[in-house]
């Protein structure tokens, strides 16, 4: 585990890398949480994947396996919440995960950081540190459990 830890890059995305980001996260929400989801639910995932208005100020930073793009976090700028976070499915549970999201506190030191957290992540998160700041809600077919990170004391990590 240690190995594939040193092998992993996390760098931010460029524009071009954008689509095979999203693809990505289509083919990790597919197979670990649309489970949680009936028809309505993945269909919004998946027009959100493509519309413009939802994708304009989201900055994306991937983890990279040599080449290949095997994680991402995708956070809007301007408010700092998460909208994307997806680690293919070969490599969860190796420190992926956590490794992009350092990346993203140390861009974003000393500020809260939020997400609307899929069921299937809520572990995940509670991991990192992040707090409920809501009861498990639903908006079109999507549930999500609404959560904020303000431990600001490992931002110098």
């Amino acid at each position: 585990m240690e190995k594939m830890k040193s092998e992993v890059s996390i760098r931010k995305l460029s524009a071009e890398e954008r689509s095979t980001a999203l693809d990505l996260a289509w083919r990790v929400f597919s197979e670990y949480e649309s489970p949680d989801y009936g028809e309505e639910g993945i269909e919004e995932f998946r027009k959100c994947l493509h519309d413009e208005g939802y994708l304009a100020g989201i900055e994306y930073y991937g983890a990279f396996d040599g080449e290949r793009l095997i994680g991402l976090v995708g956070i809007r700028s301007d408010k700092k919440h998460i909208c994307f976070f997806f680690v293919d499915g070969k490599y969860h549970r190796q420190g992926i995960g956590t490794m992009l999201f350092k990346a993203v506190r140390q861009e974003y030191p000393n500020q809260i950081i939020t997400v609307n957290s899929s069921p299937y992540g809520v572990p995940f998160y509670h991991a990192l540190g992040f707090t409920d700041t809501d009861k498990e809600q639903t908006v079109n077919g999507i549930w999500f459990t609404p959560m904020k990170y303000e431990d600001f004391a490992e931002d110098g990590d």
